[in-house]
């Protein structure tokens, strides 16, 4: 999704290919963003935005009472058949299409608040009966709304107050409202090998808060369909249903749009905010921008948060004569300063318009398919009617000045013009940037499976985001640092009609998105703060790391991992980090370790038994395909199916996994979720230790990833009444959850309720 749609790309594609030669000789040489941003204004052609719009009406972005009434009578269906929380999902639908002020979205929110109320949502039960009055819900049903409110009230008034003041109302821990915190610890350096970069200045110990970020600007990632079709309940539903599109907090009753039927919020604040920033421009452009990717989109919206004003104070000291040979521009090429931007760091426009985009590195197709999307983008902008017109709209703008909604007649047509070329020059350079420069916020999710007894969970991305301070920090694949993102929303306040039950000034202050960066281990004065862009080692041996980084971000990376050849080649053994398809393998025959010869094949030194690379490679993928089986017949609530699946994998597979093997953890982390399924705590809790060990093995004793393994261990010996093997695990697990998540993170919460449990 990051890039644009495939239509949009081969279209681009055949555009290139239909220029003459002559044209087709001049691109690749220009490597200024204004050159390349007129080159693609030059050809694109009314004709582009004719075929961007054939694409963009395949998504359902405009009201619709049509959509509105099918989701009211899905969500209808689901109440009926007391699965709440499905219905409420399916009436939120129905309000976001739902024209405004329709009777379709009054009875709509009405519906859901019935919902709500049977879910104990009490407060966002009553905020959606005012919202139905308020959007005309027929008088003569009104006597059940206010039925409900009375009995919202009573139970409100019951309810005693057990919210933790130092959290949120999702359990996540509570953030500074400052948006960037940097550990006095660190200083920010710069050379012109790493560009700007942080170094520890006095000794940082594991677990200490090195940074805090929020992003300059971020868009939500939409969940694709193909990747919701195991569960045909929640199918509809993905990230871009269940998420505010300001603040990515988790919402079951959204607040949407009144011009779109996509964008939605957890909140009014959150609408409000959204659409003073950049959703005023976004708005009637959602399906083209769906078609242009996340890349292209976040590129606009930095841009408009940015506003005229601030964009050409950006530009104003740049002179590209003096671009440095890494990409940075230097404004003052007669200055003594070392790095003359070592201070644009933070939520300033300044730390993200000189990050860097290495345009020399860009193949010519991206760099052509980024100039024709740019070129497109700016076209619709003026299409539409939507120009900046030299104001400055940003989060500190007036709430009450007016929003652009079309062009302003005094205007020549030459500032149009100018400003047209200054919006577009500057997405493009965005675009080039997040390239190198976007990060992935990611979240564990719970899997929903309907009647489990075992909940499991898996890691999405739910955004692709620009972090200027988080920017700072250099890859290593074996990286010195851990990184939490928190996502949390915005109190409302009271809801009307609540004036006994107020919500502190404390939780009313602004929250959003955040990572914290943890040290994980020691880092030593003069060492390099370092994290990992995707490629861990791990999960990748260091030629295939150091090819996708070569890919993606232009840089041979010469990291310890990757500069240390023979703690490689140990990824051939039996239980060490970094080769996982391929590292503790033992012989089928004797069940003694095999190695993997220099000439690829494998090798039993004991029996002199061997085998290929690609017989152990279809070994693998069967015993894979066969663990898929399993987990989909737990997930149909078939467990004794599932188990027995698992338990014929080992003898029939014509290959032994030693008990560190990553496979091997898969395969008895599986098993453990069976026999859970079925009530059978003891021996899940033995399957699962095996799965701890494999994880230990592969990604550390230290590891985030078997802190998960170990919290689960903990569950499995809870709910089994094992009450000493539980409080043994749970010192361990707790130092690593304070290690990589801090201490108020949900999962050392209901560890603490766990163990006061056991120990009273």
């Amino acid at each position: 999704m990051d890039l644009p749609c495939v239509q949009w790309q081969n279209h681009v594609a055949r555009k290139w290919s239909s220029l003459h030669a002559g044209m087709r000789e001049i691109f690749p040489s220009l490597v200024d963003v204004d050159d390349i941003f007129k080159y693609g204004l030059s050809q694109t052609t009314h004709s582009d935005l004719d075929f961007m719009k054939s694409v963009s009406d395949g998504y359902l972005m405009k009201k619709d009472p049509e959509q509105a009434v099918k989701y009211r009578e899905k969500g209808n269906s689901h109440f009926k058949a007391a699965d709440y929380k499905v219905a409420t999902l399916h009436y939120s639908q129905g309000i976001c299409f739902a024209p405004s002020s329709s009777e379709q979205l009054s009875l709509c929110y009405a519906n859901r608040s019935a919902a709500l109320y049977h879910l104990n949502h009490y407060q966002d039960c009553l905020a959606d009966i005012e919202r139905a009055l308020k959007a005309g819900y027929p008088s003569h049903l009104s006597h059940k709304l206010q039925d409900r409110r009375t009995m919202c009230l009573n139970q409100l008034c019951k309810k005693t107050t057990e919210d933790n003041p130092s959290l949120c109302s999702n359990g996540k821990a509570r953030v500074s409202a400052s948006n960037v915190r940097i550990c006095p610890k660190v200083t920010i350096d710069y050379n012109l090998e790493k560009g700007r970069h942080l170094v520890a200045v006095e000794r940082i110990e594991p677990g200490d808060v090195i940074l805090t970020d929020r992003p300059y600007s971020f868009v939500l990632i939409p969940e694709i369909e193909e990747t919701r079709k195991k569960d045909a309940r929640t199918e509809l539903f993905g990230t871009q249903h269940r998420r505010c599109h300001q603040c990515l907090a988790e919402t079951l009753c959204p607040v949407p749009c009144e011009g779109c039927s996509y964008s939605r919020y957890c909140s009014v604040r959150c609408q409000r905010e959204a659409w003073e920033e950049h959703h005023c421009w976004e708005c009637s452009l959602e399906a083209d921008l769906m078609a242009m990717g996340i890349i292209a989109h976040l590129a606009l919206r930095i841009t408009l948060k940015a506003g005229l004003k601030t964009i050409q104070e950006a530009r104003q000291p740049v002179t590209n004569r003096h671009e440095e040979a890494n990409g940075l521009i230097n404004p003052n090429p007669c200055s003594d300063e070392v790095d003359p931007f070592a201070s644009h760091y933070g939520d300033s426009y300044m730390s993200v318009f000189h990050l860097l985009h290495h345009i020399s590195h860009q193949s010519t197709a991206v760099r052509f398919l980024y100039a024709i999307t740019a070129a497109a983008l700016c076209m619709k902008l003026s299409e539409a009617g939507l120009f900046l017109v030299s104001r400055n709209i940003n989060k500190h703008s007036s709430a009450n000045s007016p929003l652009p909604c079309g062009p302003k007649e005094e205007e020549g047509d030459a500032e149009q013009s100018s400003e047209q070329w200054l919006l577009g020059s500057t997405i493009l350079r965005h675009m080039l940037q997040l390239r190198c420069n976007a990060q992935a916020i990611t979240v564990l999710q719970d899997k929903e499976v309907e009647n489990s007894r075992v909940q499991s969970q898996q890691e999405i991305r739910i955004a692709t985001a620009m972090f200027p301070s988080l920017s700072l920090l250099n890859h290593s694949c074996s990286p010195n640092t851990t990184l939490v993102f928190s996502t949390v929303p915005a109190d409302e306040g009271c809801v009307e009609g609540l004036a006994d039950i107020s919500i502190s000034e404390e939780r009313r202050e602004i929250r959003g998105v955040s990572v914290t960066v943890r040290a994980a281990r020691v880092i030593s004065p003069g060492q390099e703060v370092l994290h990992c862009y995707g490629p861990h080692s791990s999960r990748m041996v260091a030629k295939d790391r150091q090819r996708l980084l070569q890919e993606q971000y232009y840089f041979l990376c010469q990291c310890e991992a990757c500069s240390n050849p023979d703690k490689d080649e140990e990824a051939n053994q039996p239980g060490v980090k970094g080769r996982p398809s391929e590292a503790g393998l033992l012989c089928f025959k004797c069940k003694a370790v095999v190695k993997k010869s220099h000439e690829g094949r494998f090798l039993c030194s004991t029996c002199s038994y061997q085998t290929t690379s690609a017989e152990v490679s279809n070994k693998l993928q069967e015993i894979r395909i066969v663990l898929e089986k399993a987990v989909h017949l737990m997930e149909k609530e078939r467990p004794a199916e599932a188990l027995q699946l698992l338990k014929q994998t080992e003898s029939h597979s014509g290959l032994m996994l030693a008990q560190t093997h990553p496979l091997q953890g898969e395969l008895a982390d599986a098993t453990a979720r069976a026999y859970a399924t079925m009530g059978e705590w003891k021996k899940a809790a033995s399957h699962l230790e095996r799965g701890a060990a494999a994880t230990s093995s592969q990604y550390g004793e230290d590891s985030v990833e078997l802190g998960q393994q170990l919290f689960k261990l903990v569950q499995l010996h809870f709910n089994g009444g094992a009450r000493s093997q539980a409080l043994a695990v749970i010192p361990k697990v707790r130092r690593l959850f304070l290690l990589h998540c801090g201490p108020h993170c949900p999962e050392l919460l209901e560890l603490k309720a766990m163990e006061d449990c056991l120990r009273g």
